[in-house]
């Protein structure tokens, strides 16, 4: 560690010297951080002596909002540790080459997320896509320029050392060998929340929450390209080939025709709707190619993925070189050595940031910044559709959301933080994870100032008004605010609020439920067995024997459905019988409520909106 000056040096030499393309080999080239269990406390006692050193703040994961949390962290005083198991910084930016950003404007228009996130940006040059190397080059000189920060890199966490569910060390697997490194606080800011897995902070894969286990969004290896002819796209564009696109001079999205054309050769892959972006060299990077069943916290299942992405991304390029002007004499360039992992774990924390949260754009009594960015989820299959659920004007970031359960002296600031898994739809974006971040830096330090752990943090006003105070002094955006939301006094928004964590709801970039179209039985019954299903397994099973005695389950139910026939339905699914005034039954059964008597006062197709009341009814009434 008396070294550092020169090993940062030649750790600066080392990250503009790297090679560009090619999967790394070896254990450092996808997932990083294994997820087997903890070896006991015994057997890391009955190890041989190895090198150890103290710290005050730990942050394990140099992507970017881990550089976030130790410069943050450092800036307030603190002696910080960063880790990475990479030899460089950036993460998903830099070795993912997703280099362009999704960043949220709040309801001035103002871009929402400031402070580091901020510094970054005007670093790259103010602008949402950035050249990789150059990001890689300034994130490694805002960690090298803080003094406080001693930097780790070709670094694994080997193990974990807990008293009594308190984090209190780490023994690393680095370079020049084992060391055991003690903290006073720690911030997981890997992006599949690894360190928090396995020290047992319980968590959820992909949509497990909402009902739908082993399903999640796919991941992406972005399509790096060389000899593209700019010009020759843009006049594509305009010409709507594809469908059309907007081409500006390092930027391009749309061609929305692609999905529709293209035919994949690989497995579980499919295409989207073209993003893409120049690098200073030349290359064009696409973000389009989607790989689906790959688990982002296995690390051969990474592998396939890529794998499989590698040969879907030369048949793509064949079909780009004879469809899309501009591609003709296109070469791949090479590969990331990372996929694009949108989802994985969801930990659970002090407050779990829900749909309804985004969708009401919620202010929380301890906020640490804002997200404004469209709620976007991806299809979890290769049939599937993305959805966008609402397009919010903001949201805030609660602190309870960073503090996960059951483990002490810990934080957790990536996408994996304390949100739902439709919330980290919208959550889930990288400048949203570099304010968290920042916000895990500062508050890791009042922590340990005040000698109270971040569980005793979040009941204590006081110290999350310093919280908050500091932020705002270091050029966060925090301030309270209030605003109305999509339907909220129209007399079926409690149906939505009903049926909304459930994802059954999709209102678009528009907010338009469209909730004067008629909803037909086809409709109708594809929610209906998705509720039910979503909420109650045991229930699913009877109620869709039911549908199959009775012949329904048939995509041509195209036609409209009437009040009486929709309530028919319903009291079949409920107990089994017929009845030949279904609305006095389900009047006297409590799913015909005031609202509904006066919405629907005779037998007419019932609209999309009026559907959605009658199954948040029927769930209301089943579960009773």
């Amino acid at each position: 560690m008396k070294k550092m000056a020169s090993f940062m040096f030649s750790l600066l030499l080392l990250t503009l010297t790297i090679p560009t393309f090619g999967i790394i080999e070896g254990s450092n080239s996808n997932n990083g951080y294994d997820v087997a269990k903890l070896e006991d406390d015994k057997s890391i006692v009955e190890q041989e002596p190895i090198p150890s050193y103290d710290y005050e703040v730990i942050v394990i994961g140099g992507d970017p909002e881990g550089i976030a949390a130790a410069v943050s962290a450092a800036r307030n005083g603190a002696k910080t540790l960063l880790i990475d198991y990479r030899d460089g910084l950036g993460g998903l930016f830099t070795y993912g080459y997703l280099n362009q950003l999704d960043i949220g404007y709040d309801h001035k228009g103002r871009i929402v997320t400031r402070g580091i996130f901020a510094e970054w940006f005007n670093m790259i040059g103010k602008k949402g896509v950035f050249d990789v190397n150059f990001a890689k080059e300034k994130f490694l000189e805002m960690v090298i320029n803080e003094t406080n920060i001693t930097l780790l890199l070709e670094t694994e966490v080997k193990d974990i050392i807990l008293d009594n569910k308190t984090i209190t060390g780490l023994i690393l697997k680095t370079p020049d060998g084992e060391q055991l490194v003690n903290g006073k606080r720690f911030i997981d800011c890997t992006a599949e929340a690894d360190i928090a897995a396995r020290a047992g902070v319980p968590y959820t894969i992909g949509q497990e929450d909402i009902g739908l286990s082993e399903t999640i969004m796919p991941v992406t290896l972005v399509i790096l390209l060389k000899n593209v002819e700019w010009d020759k796209l843009k006049e594509a564009g305009d010409n709507q080939v594809l469908g059309g696109a907007i081409v500006k001079p390092d930027i391009a999205w749309g061609f929305p025709d692609v999905p529709k054309v293209y035919q994949p050769t690989e497995d579980k892959t499919r295409v989207r709707a073209l993003n893409i972006a120049t690098q200073n060299d030349g290359i064009v990077t696409i973000n389009a190619l989607q790989v689906f069943g790959v688990d982002g916290t296995d690390r051969e299942s990474i592998k396939e993925g890529i794998e499989r992405g590698k040969r879907e991304t030369v048949n793509f390029l064949e079909f780009l070189q004879k469809e899309l002007p501009g591609f003709e004499n296109a070469e791949i360039a090479g590969y990331p050595p990372e996929l694009y992992i949108r989802e994985t774990r969801h930990i659970k924390a002090e407050y779990q940031l829900s749909i309804i949260d985004v969708w009401e754009n919620r202010d929380q009594w301890d906020s640490i910044g804002f997200g404004a960015y469209p709620v976007d989820v991806q299809a979890t299959e290769v049939t599937g559709d993305e959805t966008v659920i609402v397009n919010p004007i903001q949201y805030a970031i609660p602190f309870r959301s960073l503090v996960p359960l059951e483990i002490e002296h810990l934080l957790v600031a990536s996408k994996a933080s304390g949100y739902s898994s439709l919330a980290a739809g919208s959550a889930r974006t990288v400048p949203i994870g570099m304010t968290s971040g920042e916000a895990a830096g500062v508050a890791a330090t009042i922590s340990i100032k005040q000698e109270l752990n971040f569980r005793e943090m979040t009941k204590n006003k006081e110290l999350i008004k310093e919280l908050q105070t500091k932020l705002i002094e270091q050029g966060a955006f925090i301030y309270p605010f209030e605003f109305s939301y999509p339907y909220q006094d129209a007399w079926f928004y409690p149906a939505i609020k009903s049926l909304l964590p459930l994802g059954l709801i999709h209102a678009g970039y528009e907010n338009d439920l469209h909730e004067d179209e008629l909803m037909t039985e086809w409709e109708f019954l594809k929610n209906l067995q998705a509720a039910v299903y979503r909420t109650n397994k045991e229930n699913y099973n009877l109620i869709v024997d039911k549908f199959f005695r009775i012949g329904l389950f048939k995509p041509w139910l195209i036609k409209t459905l009437n009040r009486d026939k929709a309530l028919g339905l319903i009291l079949y699914l409920k107990d089994g019988s017929y009845y030949n005034s279904p609305w006095k039954e389900a009047e006297k059964v409590g799913i015909v409520d005031t609202k509904l008597k006066e919405q629907i006062k005779e037998n007419r197709a019932i609209t999309r909106v009026e559907g959605y009341y009658l199954i948040a009814q029927f769930l209301k009434n089943y579960q009773e």
